[in-house]
């Protein structure tokens, strides 16, 4: 889609970024930066994901000069960040070394991913290399055990006001959990990371705490398998990540394996309903989370909607009731509240559960159509 406000030659390369770029990349803010031009936007904004969260770059073209490369302004934690400049033994001895900017062809589209990409892989170095430096032995441990895993990323934060920290983030299991969803509609790999946090220059903290553990994912992957339900395995006296890491990946396997078997049990749950209330008139193919059917109860005809979680049948479905009859005064169809208690076993086959949901439409399709004639004469 066309950037609105940015010139042709900009707006190419900003989608070709966000088109191309292996993460979710954003665009936080733009503005004009030429007096020349009122409302031609020249500079931006960018959230770049770096361990498990983002930094802030500043792109700023110039639109008075729309041939010249555009300048990167840096966070402001990053003051020692010099990525195009190599520092030689000998004092004062520095040189620019060859880089995306130094061929730089504003009618290619592709120029600014590679210079994004090719910042990004030396900012990781360079906070690589900040870590190195910490005086802790046992970070210094810790970083020994773990360096030969692919992926992993880490980052130092310092300032005035909080304590310095080193965060990593570690990439779980060696697994290609797309190739494992039937229809898979994700574009990027989905992967799970483990976000590990040690505190640094605290000399009162025991070398044996455990440093602050916390799972996330890629946001797709919560369609198929919810991170919050997994208990962390305990972190034990004097372990390091190196021996942590093993055990974590042998339970998400299995619960991961779990999520996936679970996508059948929802689409048994969802083709059993069809013989008792109809067939759906919309349902989600990929992982049976959704489904949407039309029920007619003597005269009276409504839509039941059906939400199942990554839990179910151990959580039951929820369920919502939508008139196709009975509108607001603004012309909305009336619905009912999402509706989660009621009568339910996970242990029940798929049929049983679409004969008890069967029959709990008919007891509850008289106090809907209640609720909607009541509604109606509010308005």
């Amino acid at each position: 889609m066309p950037f609105d406000g940015f010139s042709p030659l900009i707006s190419s390369q900003l989608q070709y970024l966000l088109n191309h770029f292996p993460h979710t990349i954003q665009i936080e803010q733009a503005w004009s930066g030429t007096r020349y031009f009122p409302g031609s936007l020249d500079r931006f904004t960018l959230l770049i994901p770096y361990c498990l969260d983002y930094i802030k770059w500043d792109i700023i073209y110039n639109a008075e000069f729309p041939l010249a490369a555009p300048d990167v302004i840096f966070g402001p934690e990053d003051d020692g960040f010099h990525p195009f400049i190599v520092v030689g033994r000998e004092e004062g001895d520095s040189r620019l070394v060859k880089n995306s900017l130094t061929d730089w062809n504003n009618k290619d589209p592709s120029r600014l991913l590679a210079l994004v990409m090719e910042l990004r892989d030396k900012y990781r170095s360079y906070q690589e290399r900040r870590v190195g430096e910490v005086d802790d032995d046992r970070l210094k441990f810790e970083i020994s055990t773990i360096v030969s895993r692919e992926g992993i990323e880490m980052h130092m934060s310092s300032g005035v006001e909080k304590p310095g920290e080193v965060k990593f983030a570690v990439p779980l299991m060696d697994m290609n959990i797309n190739k494992m969803v039937l229809g898979c509609p994700w574009s990027h790999p989905q992967k799970i990371y483990l976000q590990v946090i040690y505190p640094v220059g605290r000399k009162y903290a025991p070398a044996t705490s455990a440093p602050r553990l916390k799972l996330m994912c890629t946001p797709e992957l919560k369609a198929l398998f919810s991170i919050d339900e997994v208990k962390l395995p305990a972190w034990l006296d004097g372990m390091c990540m190196a021996e942590y890491l093993p055990h974590l990946e042998e339970l998400l396997q299995r619960q991961v394996l779990e999520a996936v078997t679970l996508i059948d049990v929802r689409r048994q749950f969802i083709e059993a309903l069809s013989p008792v209330i109809g067939r759906p008139l919309e349902a989600d193919p990929v992982f049976c989370r959704k489904a949407s059917f039309l029920v007619c109860s003597g005269p009276f005809t409504f839509l039941v909607h059906f939400f199942l979680s990554t839990q179910f049948p151990k959580q039951r479905p929820s369920l919502m009731f939508q008139s196709i009859q009975h509108f607001n005064s603004l012309g909305i169809p009336v619905k009912s509240p999402l509706i989660t208690e009621y009568l339910w076993s996970p242990r029940w086959e798929p049929s049983q559960m679409a004969e008890r949901i069967s029959d709990f439409l008919v007891d509850e399709s008289l106090n809907f159509k209640r609720h909607c004639n009541e509604s109606q004469l509010q308005h």
